[in-house]
């Protein structure tokens, strides 16, 4: 088997049975932005998502840094072209969030985002609409910088509030959650999962939301001409096989 059959082979398997299976991280601006045109893409397709959480660890490849009350770097060991990198990525993300409305302040320091993954799983084993409600909570509180993610007791009220049922929530977390949240994470990262958001549909992997003309083109079959490199917007019903319209 060649290298590239091994991947697609790994791909296969992550995805087990989901026809179309979603990794997310609470701190990637990326995913915020793509929640929505990709639960609309689902929906004009009549697919389910499977959402999964996969927390980044930015420090290694970004660097990581702190701000102080007024928004100052109070602390960094960042290079210059690792903040050129990331002011970027902030700005890109809030030109599209923008276009919805939705707050997208810069974080004030790099959060370990594992607990809200495994609050994504214990909401996920509750249903899919009180999935939904927790994340759309959760994401919109954290980008106005209004929810501590490293705080199980904080994540326990938004868990509530959406609707869950939370007793023995806080001993999952330190047992039977953490595992669950780390076997998943290696075993999305051995499989080749390497950033947020990244969609597994069929045998392949797609990385960032620019790509679900793709996604759902290979969702539909892949009927018609394949899409070409221009993005879309899923609001209206997806028409197999057309020519794209730009967004």
């Amino acid at each position: 088997m060649g290298a590239s059959d091994a991947a697609s082979d790994g791909f296969r398997r992550l995805r087990g049975d989901a026809r179309l299976a979603v990794y997310i991280d609470l701190k990637s601006p990326y995913a915020f932005v793509a929640i929505h045109p990709t639960r609309a893409m689902a929906a004009a397709l009549g697919v389910e998502i499977d959402w999964r959480p996969f927390t980044l660890d930015i420090p290694s490849y970004l660097g990581s840094a702190r701000l102080d009350r007024k928004g100052r770097v109070a602390s960094s060991d960042r290079t210059p072209q690792q903040w050129t990198g990331v002011r970027y990525a902030y700005r890109d993300a809030r030109r599209y969030a923008s276009l919805r409305g939705m707050t997208l302040r810069g974080t004030e320091k790099i959060w370990d985002s594992s607990l809200a993954g495994m609050a994504m799983l214990w909401a996920k084993r509750q249903g899919a609409a009180l999935f939904d409600r927790f994340l759309d909570d959760a994401y919109a509180c954290f980008w106005r910088r209004e929810l501590d993610i490293e705080d199980a007791g904080v994540l326990e009220e938004r868990l509530a509030e959406a609707g869950a049922q939370v007793e023995g929530f806080r001993a999952w977390l330190a047992g039977p959650g953490r595992e669950a949240h780390d076997a998943m994470n290696q075993q999305a990262f051995d499989a080749g999962v390497f950033g947020v958001p990244t969609y597994l549909v069929g045998d392949e992997m797609w990385f960032g939301r620019e790509h679900l003309p793709r996604v759902a083109w290979l969702l539909s079959g892949s009927r018609g001409p394949a899409p070409d490199v221009a993005n879309r917007s899923f609001d209206a019903p997806v028409a197999v096989g057309s020519e794209p319209a730009s967004a």
